[in-house]
């Protein structure tokens, strides 16, 4: 009796940006599905990566969670603090938040909703709540460029809020009405 040959061993795929990938996936998955729905097995599935490769990179679904808010903080937060970095005084400051908030967060229904989940998922878990401090202090030092401390941290409350409303408002605040409660509160 001969023993049957063993199975071919498939080769390891080397994939050095899977990691990468699976982040980037987590947030489409978000996006789409809620952070409810954005299991192991949906952002594998998504990601085109056996079920393994999400344990093998993160700890827990919280780090996977964790790393792909911070990925979406690390592009708002940038692109905010670049309009801060140039604006040339405080008016045009001013006006670089306004249109952060209406041209960037507001508009991109994608976006919008990413940060609403990571708002609503902070509330129960720590590490997502660490992805927001970091969220809400980046913020704060890109508007100390031009304003006051207190002021900063007033009109980050004021964005937050502002984010908040226009997700689940069925009469949100319009560019005009945002401009001016900005301006009203930074006087």
């Amino acid at each position: 009796m001969t023993a049957a040959p063993a199975p071919a061993r498939r080769p390891r795929r080397h994939d050095p940006g899977r990691r990468d990938r699976l982040v980037a996936t987590a947030l489409d998955v978000i996006a789409d599905v809620g952070v409810g729905g954005a299991t192991h097995r949906a952002i594998a599935r998504a990601a085109d990566v056996p079920l393994g490769s999400t344990t093998y990179h993160f700890a827990s679904l919280d780090e996977l969670h964790a790393a792909a808010f911070t990925l979406l903080v690390e592009d708002v937060a940038g692109r905010f603090d670049e309009r801060m970095r140039t604006a040339p005084d405080r008016a045009a400051a001013l006006a670089a938040l306004v249109e952060h908030l209406t041209g960037d967060l507001l508009v991109s229904g994608r976006d919008l909703v990413l940060t609403v989940e990571l708002y609503a998922a902070a509330a129960r878990r720590p590490a997502l709540r660490a992805v927001t401090q970091d969220w809400m202090q980046r913020s704060r030092r890109s508007l100390q460029r031009h304003l006051d401390p207190v002021t900063a941290g007033e009109l980050d409350a004021l964005v937050t809020g502002l984010v908040l409303h226009s997700a689940l408002s069925t009469d949100p605040m319009d560019p005009d009405r945002i401009r001016a409660a900005v301006l009203r509160l930074a006087a």
